[in-house]
């Protein structure tokens, strides 16, 4: 799940029962700190651009410095980007700061129940148990076999294209192919039973889920609620694609629910992420039900669809930019898997070993992170370093600031992924995982990042192993543009592939 979520720009509840009556301790006021200037009535919202909303407060970061404030909706918003302090402010939640109350609420009323993601207080605890218990390294072993059917679904479908290339001009659309394989991945681990978008161009998780995640962005930052009023054609479309995809989730769970009755082995070793979460929701004392197991199916689908994709997209591309660290890679995934007589015999401690190419995911996620900025909402009269915040102020965190930045990572701006191994330790400083918090970090750290970083090894090594790469560029030849859409999605990426002739 990507760290990123959205700023409030709604007035604080004054009836709040988490705001604190007590005064904040003394320091720098919020709306005396520099800033962005700020227009008449709409503050700065129009000096923003939502596909590119990262790059403009990168660069009033580097104009104002590590605390400034911006206005959204005549909301005094509180911006960070010293990362030792974003690290901070991420370890006092769920007690000090929660996620933005209108994320929480946008999806509520778009008809997801909340899952983790978005839940808060008691009901978060709760659930976190259950899907931690879900998403823990050996259970996320256990599902290896189901990953491993999809990764050969890959790499059959990127056999097709090598050898009849479905493009007049031989080319892959790279994010869309990875967007395939991340939703049959996480459809067939959470609902024990095979989603094969691969296979089809016209499945319909897949057409429906590409219709929701782009929504929350935009209604989580839009200024009037029209919808509540006035449906249009894409809103009617949301409203059925939600729908569709809630019917979906309730049979899955049905079905899932009738193979642990009929084979009670299952309940001691359960081979799916649903049934685990079944599971312990029905334990004693859960405080769980069916509702919570939906939503947060249906938060898995909406994020294991979409930041997993675009990691590998821009991992991808940035091996392909760095020849050396492409080649370093290869020569990895050989040593390591060539000794298995295909890859049905691929195995998680086979991927484990792959030191470098796990180095090149790190790197490409500090260069690119899928979420380059995070917001929290205080929830009491706080500190955050010297500036006081009110309780129901948004602090927005920017995640990617010290990462890129020479002051931090030496030769800041290269993709070097020695400098997460020994080799390379004069590359990166010594606090250099607690600076790079590409699932966030704290309590509430990304819960599905084992699953993320297996997949992405998966993917990887199947390419690397079976295919030689003839080219990933955009249409223009330029590097691909950073588009913001609740995630930092690389526009246009395009891979041609050639089969390798194995040894």
């Amino acid at each position: 799940m990507p760290p990123t979520s959205l700023p409030d720009v709604s007035p604080p509840d004054p009836s709040s029962n988490h705001a604190s009556s007590e005064q904040p301790a003394p320091g720098r006021r919020l709306k005396a700190l520099p800033g962005p200037r700020p227009w008449p009535v709409v503050g700065n919202a129009l000096q923003v651009e939502l596909h590119r909303m990262h790059q403009n407060l990168a660069d009033w970061a580097a104009e104002h410095g590590p605390l400034f404030k911006v206005t959204l909706g005549g909301v005094k918003v509180l911006v960070v980007s010293d990362a030792e302090l974003i690290g901070r402010l991420l370890r006092q939640r769920p007690e000090t700061f929660r996620r933005p109350s209108r994320m929480q609420a946008v999806m509520q009323e778009m008809g997801i129940h909340d899952g983790v993601f978005v839940a808060e207080g008691e009901a978060w605890a709760r659930q976190r148990r259950m899907v931690m218990a879900s998403f823990a390294p050996q259970q996320v072993r256990a599902y290896f076999p189901a990953l491993l059917d999809v990764a050969q679904r890959l790499h059959a479908r990127w056999t097709r294209a090598a050898d009849q290339p479905r493009v007049e001009d031989g080319f892959i659309d790279l994010q869309a192919d990875l967007m395939r394989f991340t939703v049959d991945a996480i459809a067939g681990l959470a609902f024990g039973t095979a989603v094969n978008t691969l296979a089809s161009d016209g499945d319909v998780i897949q057409r429906y889920l590409d219709k929701i995640f782009p929504a929350i962005w935009r209604r989580s930052l839009a200024v009037l609620p029209y919808w509540r009023w006035v449906k249009l054609p894409a809103d009617k479309a949301l409203d059925d694609s939600v729908r569709q995809v809630n019917l979906a989730i309730r049979q899955f769970v049905a079905n899932a629910r009738m193979r642990l009755h009929d084979d009670p082995a299952r309940r001691l070793a359960p081979p799916n992420l649903l049934e685990a979460m079944l599971l312990a929701a029905d334990a004693p004392d859960s405080g769980m039900n069916d509702d919570d197991v939906v939503g947060n199916v249906f938060t898995m689908l909406l994020a294991g669809e979409d930041t997993t994709a675009t990691s590998l997209s821009w991992m991808l591309d940035l091996l392909w930019r760095n020849p050396d660290a492409l080649a370093r890679a290869r020569v990895e995934v050989d040593q390591v898997l060539s000794p298995k007589a295909s890859m049905a015999e691929w195995t998680p401690e086979d991927l484990a070993q792959l030191d470098w190419l796990e180095a090149c995911v790190h790197e490409s996620m500090r260069l690119k992170p899928v979420g380059p900025f995070n917001v929290v909402e205080a929830l009491q009269d706080t500190v955050v370093g010297d500036v006081s915040v009110r309780a129901g102020t948004p602090v927005l965190l920017l995640m990617r600031h010290d990462t890129v930045s020479d002051d931090h990572f030496a030769r800041a701006a290269e993709f070097l992924p020695q400098r997460w191994l020994p080799e390379g330790s004069d590359l990166a400083p010594t606090n250099a995982r607690k600076l790079s918090m590409p699932f966030g970090g704290g309590p509430r750290i990304c819960p599905g990042r084992f699953l993320a970083l297996l997949e992405i090894k998966l993917a990887a090594a199947m390419l690397l192993r079976h295919f030689d790469i003839q080219a990933i560029d955009t249409p223009d030849g330029a590097p691909p543009v950073e588009h913001m859409a609740l995630t930092m999605v690389p526009v246009g990426l395009r891979m041609r592939l050639k089969r390798r002739r194995m040894a």
